[in-house]
């Protein structure tokens, strides 16, 4: 689908080749039950996006996993552009980690591409006894085959960041990726760039103590983190922990930039509302500064005085031109000119939803940047509950895919109302040449229409690979 070379494996041989791949068509995004008033198996729903199709913003097929509560959350390949040299793998199977059961579930998306097919379960078993981690979230597959996915604790609910390698053929766990005695306090996502010889991760938190929702008085109990490991990608040892501080609190995406050359790149921290940009120094260790920081709210009627943006999604262009992030409480999504990688300049902002609507029972005391509440955004006759969260940029840059539920656990507590009517996915369009994000009033997908009721949508893949999926070797 993605590559025209016939003696060529999965993605595309650059970046900047890959902005040039067919428009997609469809996309693929796991759909929560887990803390609900539903007792249904969370799915993989398969939603048509090309405009010209009858079925464009519908749900063309659904794929339930056959157990409750798993916490389905986000996706990878068995294959992408890091095998593109090795024209025996092929795109054809989506990884799927639970994030709360710790199962992985394989999907066969090769045989039929608008009807997934469940091909294999990884058992938590398999995590706990080989590796001594549970709860896994990111994936991603190396030049290797094989496939690596990211953990946030171990078997009994506390913090701890190791990796599970999977056979890319069997799909077997092979154990862990990190050295024994390796594994960092917490996990979360990760990043490799091979040509510096490098990876690193973030922290979220650890799992008992989020599992359920969120409390301040966690942070302040040290149960969630605020620190960037760096690992040696040959040897796998950790070499280096870079801590952020308060400012840099829980510490989400990374991304490095997608130019294979590139020895920098940004995370979003979530609690600050802060971006910052890690780099590798003269010396050839890593260092990271504050480059973006969102401002804040006083506000009165809601769980605490003062409201974080809570940026909770971050993705870089294929041209590693624009930064775009989510602000899940304040409602905003906002695109960055990051040409000058130290001194991100806004162009682009809309806000779709969030916690301080005019209509709301929020009131803003205090506003550094608005004069005004913003309205509420409704579309096709759905209001848009919950906040801005999930991004997914188009391959040439010009349609931004956004979708609204965090983490059901979150969602429950901070959004209600998106529980009871089910999130949404909408579309954003991006002016690629100045900058700029405009709400495109005529795309909604609607999952508080599905059949079994409410779901909560979040994570976005296109099958023949994207910006936050694909690294470049």
């Amino acid at each position: 689908m993605a590559s025209t070379c016939s003696r060529c494996g999965p993605g595309y041989k650059t970046p900047l080749h890959a902005m040039k791949g067919p428009r997609e068509e469809i996309v693929y995004l796991p759909c929560i039950y887990r803390n609900t008033d539903i007792q249904k198996p969370d799915y993989l729903a398969t939603v048509d996006v090309n405009p010209q199709s009858p079925n464009f913003c519908k749900v063309i097929h659904r794929l339930p996993m056959p157990n409750l509560k798993d916490e389905l959350h986000h996706s990878g390949w068995n294959a992408c552009s890091s095998c593109y040299d090795d024209p025996s793998k092929r795109r054809n199977l989506l990884i799927l980690p639970s994030m709360i059961s710790s199962r992985i579930y394989v999907v066969d998306v090769g045989t039929d591409p608008r009807a997934p097919r469940l091909h294999k379960i990884v058992e938590p078993i398999d995590l706990f006894w080989k590796c001594g981690l549970a709860n896994p979230h990111t994936s991603h597959c190396l030049g290797s085959g094989q496939i690596m996915i990211s953990t946030m604790g171990d078997p009994s609910g506390n913090g701890k960041g190791g990796f599970v390698l999977l056979d890319g053929k069997t799909f077997e766990v092979i154990g862990n990726w990190e050295q024994p005695g390796e594994a960092a306090p917490f996990g979360y996502d990760f990043w490799y760039q091979p040509r510096h010889n490098v990876m690193i991760s973030t922290e979220w938190g650890a799992p008992k103590a989020l599992a359920n929702g969120f409390n301040p008085a966690d942070v302040k109990a040290g149960h969630y983190g605020q620190r960037l490991h760096v690992w040696d990608w040959t040897t796998h040892k950790r070499i280096q922990t870079l801590d952020l501080g308060e400012e840099g609190a829980i510490p989400l995406e990374i991304r490095f930039l997608h130019d294979p050359d590139a020895a920098e790149g940004f995370v979003g921290c979530a609690l600050q509302s802060t971006i910052f940009r890690f780099y590798k120094t003269r010396k050839g260790d890593w260092a990271a500064e504050k480059v973006i920081h969102i401002p804040s709210k006083k506000v009165k009627d809601w769980a605490l005085l003062e409201m974080p943006g809570l940026i909770t999604d971050i993705l870089i262009s294929l041209d590693d031109r624009f930064l775009y992030f989510s602000n899940w409480l304040h409602g905003d999504i906002r695109q960055y000119d990051i040409t000058d990688r130290r001194n991100p300049r806004m162009v682009g902002q809309v806000f779709v939803a969030g916690s301080i609507l005019k209509d709301g029972p929020v009131k803003v005391l205090e506003d550094k940047e608005l004069d005004n509440q913003p309205a509420p955004r409704i579309i096709k006759g759905k209001r848009v509950q919950g906040g801005p969260q999930m991004l997914q940029l188009s391959l040439d840059g010009k349609r931004l895919y956004v979708t609204t539920s965090l983490y059901s656990a979150w969602d429950k507590q901070f959004y209600p109302d998106l529980v009871k009517e089910g999130s949404v996915m909408m579309q954003i369009d991006v002016d690629t040449d100045k900058g700029g994000l405009k709400l495109n009033e005529n795309f909604l997908v609607d999952f508080g229409a599905e059949p079994d009721g409410p779901a909560l949508a979040h994570e976005l893949r296109y099958p023949g690979g994207d910006c936050t999926s694909d690294i470049w070797l």
